[in-house]
């Protein structure tokens, strides 16, 4: 069975639109801009405001995530969903353009209200992967969409460079705006409409809400999913604290400057991207758990030197590997989730991840914010929590069996 390329094209497209966000606004720049600018305090209270804005914005699509997608499945208005979800998101960040030194609060309710639009629209996005790819191409379109979505994260930083040399930031977040809106707009034209629902909306937010349990119960019914559940929750948090945290660790712990720490995540994008297409095909031949397994094996060690590190050289190198695993991670979890998916319920069960996810990213840059502050601004102690979430994780993922696995041979 083979895809529908256009489809697929516009759906990888998509993954190359949004990607300036999290580039510019989790990662790169705005941490640097709220913790440095907007709340401008010592002694870890940015870092603990940051924390506490991830770890919010992630509850909260962790608990409205599952109940969304059952709504989406059973109403068929998953397309809507996704385009009033990107709209919260882009408003949120339009909104950035207003925040001043002082404005803490502001700049932490904008944030949240970007980030639970942003992810919120993964999971519908997410959930066109087992519609649109045969199961033996799951890994190879999952691996596109990441692989171009990190060239979008790339090309998004070079365009905000010049402005984040000069500390213009309110110019920053209008062009982040631009790029997203211009290049998803083949995803909503392409991706398949909206077929009838078995109920009208209202009628599915009902039964969604009177069915919560039923609908984690029916996860938990099938034992490999629920394993791999288990294992993604541990290693993902580790995964999105880094992407929360690595701007703020560039800048704190290593001198880097806001218009180094671009380039620095320039570099990162371009290897995670090259990562990602390069386990495109190996994660449907070998099966994504043998993948993940090197991975995870590859951040604990990186967790760990990342303690002991003292020079920006040694950084660098150190997040060359680190981005090779970001692109393989996120690509291998997405195709290992999409092929445990029982038919009709994509949106569903791609709440469901994003419920483990998210919710686990909630704790992630809370004990890091945490391990900060009570280190008096020293970030080293927050490294091992990290690599503590990426060895759990590992062992957890030896209990899942993979359905893609390669027989073995006697």
């Amino acid at each position: 069975m083979s895809y529908d390329k256009r489809t697929v094209r516009s759906w990888v497209l998509y993954d190359f639109a949004n990607s300036i966000y999290p580039a510019v606004i989790t990662t790169a720049v705005y941490p640097l801009f709220y913790v440095g600018v907007v709340v401008n305090d010592e002694g870890g209270r940015g870092e603990f405001w940051w924390g506490l804005a991830v770890s919010l914005s992630a509850l909260l699509v962790a608990f409205s995530s599952p109940l969304l997608g059952a709504i989406a499945d059973r109403s068929g208005v998953r397309k809507k969903f996704f385009g009033f979800y990107v709209a919260v998101c882009l408003i949120g960040v339009a909104l950035m353009t207003t925040l001043q030194p002082g404005m803490v609060i502001a700049g932490f309710l904008f944030f949240v209200i970007a980030n639970v639009g942003f992810e919120s629209a993964v999971v519908f996005y997410n959930a066109y992967l087992p519609d649109i790819a045969p199961p033996e191409q799951l890994g190879e379109v999952s691996g596109k969409g990441f692989g171009w979505g990190y060239l979008g994260s790339a090309l998004g930083l070079l365009l905000v460079l010049p402005f984040g040399m000069q500390e213009q930031y309110h110019l920053i977040w209008p062009t982040v705006v631009a790029f997203f809106i211009l290049f998803s707009i083949p995803a909503f034209r392409v991706l398949p409409a909206d077929g009838p629902g078995q109920m009208r909306v209202g009628q599915a937010a009902i039964h969604g809400i009177r069915k919560v349990k039923a609908l984690a119960a029916e996860v938990w019914r099938i034992p490999n999913m629920r394993r791999f559940l288990f294992a993604y929750f541990f290693f993902i948090d580790g995964v999105l604290t880094i992407i929360a945290m690595a701007g703020v660790i560039a800048k704190e712990t290593f001198g880097f400057t806001t218009d180094g720490v671009i380039i620095l995540f320039l570099i990162v994008q371009f290897s995670a991207m090259a990562g990602a297409l390069a386990m495109a095909k190996p994660t449907d031949r070998l099966g994504p758990k043998m993948v993940l397994t090197g991975v995870l094996i590859m951040w604990v060690a990186a967790g760990i030197a990342a303690y002991f590190i003292q020079s920006q050289m040694e950084f660098y190198v150190l997040a060359i590997v680190a981005g090779i695993g970001l692109g393989t991670v996120q690509s291998a979890s997405r195709a290992f989730m999409a092929s445990l998916v029982p038919d009709g319920r994509e949106a569903q069960m791609f709440g469901f991840y994003a419920l483990c996810g998210r919710s686990s990213s909630v704790l992630g840059p809370f004990l890091f914010g945490l391990a900060v502050l009570w280190a008096g601004g020293n970030q080293r102690p927050g490294f091992l929590v990290l690599t503590a979430f990426f060895l759990i994780g590992l062992i957890l993922l030896q209990r899942v069996v993979d359905p893609k696995a390669p027989p073995k041979t006697a």
